[in-house]
């Protein structure tokens, strides 16, 4: 009577041969997964500075906005009332 359940030396090579790639496909999936999760990481940091950049964006377009109304402003009273900017020695500063 024979046993069945007796491994020849290709069989045991085989289910070795299958052991190495299993671990190798897991650790492939680990490294896979931690990479993933360092970019996803990078890239909220990246949103997080564009976050950022856009609130100073929209602070210099609302600084660019008052400048441009005050130029505006300049520009009409030298314009339509004839005012000049008075020299240098004609200013008086007042201490609050």
């Amino acid at each position: 009577m024979t046993n069945d359940w007796t491994i020849s030396s290709k069989e045991s090579i085989g289910i070795i041969a299958l052991l190495v790639v299993l671990m190798v496909s897991a650790l492939a999936v680990i490294y896979c997964k931690n990479y993933s999760r360092s970019i996803f990481i990078e890239i909220e940091r990246h949103e997080q500075t564009l976050d950022q950049y856009e609130v100073k964006w929209g602070q210099i377009q609302l600084e660019l906005s008052t400048l441009a109304i005050q130029n505006q402003v300049e520009s009409i009273a030298k314009g339509r009332l004839k005012l000049v900017m008075p020299i240098r020695e004609n200013i008086i500063y007042i201490k609050p």
